[in-house]
């Protein structure tokens, strides 16, 4: 779900990766949990795309296959109008640099038994960034600057720094070879609030200084309202709506991204309050539902959701996966 663009820093077009599910002596294939299926988006130079749906939708699954991480069973992975999923591991090794990634828990990120200006400074040596050590570390005392965080304090291990001060260690880590993008995976959702809101002003900052575009994985829309330019909403693998941050909020056309902004604390309740309750649990990726995937849960279902799959609606400002969203679509009378 992606409106073509030749000016795309990524593009993400057909995207599937499933998992097999392997049974009996022999470890015989019976079935594949479909983690990500058929995932299009794409992220402009310098802007932010917030990656939203609630946890086992297949949203972090989808990031960690464009960065190679999880391999992916089909898709187009472009970078700059490179596809990435064509490359052999010498040609990629380059694009590693441009695409980094901060993931949820920044102590698990970070080797315990390194000081952190080697842990920063990583990256840089592998891809031969700096003179010397000297001017590594000189660079890594910059970036700590950066990210509000006391230059003298580069030669502390992991453990001696707060929760949120060791993500703030993570983005200079992520930094420290100059990416063109990051890719947020769930990097607030451990912090509280106070915290959360000081790192997203954080990431803003440097998005503005150094150009930088940002894949946000989040399950949370509420804390994306401020940073993020475009949102993908994203259920059970698909994504089901696609739009500006604006429309999205102020207009959200698919029953799961209404029920997200309901659930969202942050979220004006005068404005989302209204929006019917989900219904019951999300299905197994192993065994969705046919037709629309959404629509055991949906308060507005039709007859043909049961069967059909949506077709793709476009509309000012996105696109969106859903009947209701059709000419004279609206629900029946009652629901």
């Amino acid at each position: 779900m992606s409106s073509s663009g030749d000016d795309a820093l990524l593009r993400v077009e057909g995207l599937r990766t499933w998992f097999p599910i392997k049974q009996g002596l022999l470890q015989r294939t019976t079935g594949h949990v479909q983690a990500v299926t058929d995932v299009d988006f794409e992220i402009a130079p310098g802007s932010t795309l917030a990656l939203v749906g609630e946890s086992g939708c297949g949203k972090t699954t989808a990031g960690r296959s464009i960065l190679g991480l999880t391999p992916a069973q089909a898709g187009r992975v472009f970078f700059e109008g490179v596809d990435l999923m064509r490359l052999d591991a010498k040609a990629l090794r380059p694009y590693r640099r441009q695409i980094q990634i901060i993931f949820q828990d920044p102590m698990a990120s970070l080797n315990p038994r390194m000081r952190v200006r080697d842990s920063v400074a990583e990256g840089m040596r592998s891809f031969g960034i700096g003179a010397d050590e000297a001017d590594r570390t000189l660079r890594v005392a910059a970036l700590f600057e950066k990210v509000q965080l006391d230059p003298e304090h580069i030669w502390r291990y992991p453990h001696e720094f707060s929760g949120g001060q060791r993500q703030r260690i993570c983005i200079a880590r992520a930094l420290a070879v100059e990416p063109r993008l990051i890719v947020c995976d769930e990097a607030v959702s451990a912090l509280d609030v106070s915290i959360q809101a000081q790192i997203l002003n954080l990431l803003g900052d440097l998005q503005k200084e150094f150009g930088i575009a940002y894949l946000f994985i989040t399950h949370d829309l509420g804390v994306v309202r401020y940073l993020a330019d475009r949102v993908a909403v994203m259920y059970l693998g698909r994504i089901v709506e696609t739009g500006s941050t604006e429309a999205i909020f102020a207009d959200p056309r698919h029953p799961y991204t209404r029920a997200l902004l309901a659930a969202a604390p942050s979220v004006d309740p005068d404005r989302r309050g209204g929006a019917p309750p989900l219904l019951g649990d999300v299905p197994s990726p192993s065994d969705p539902p046919p037709g629309c995937p959404f629509h055991p849960r949906c308060p507005s279902v039709l007859d043909r959701c049961k069967s059909e799959g949506p077709p793709e609606v476009s509309g000012e400002g996105g696109q969106v996966r859903c009947f209701l969203a059709l000419p004279g679509g609206e629900p029946p009378a009652g629901n």
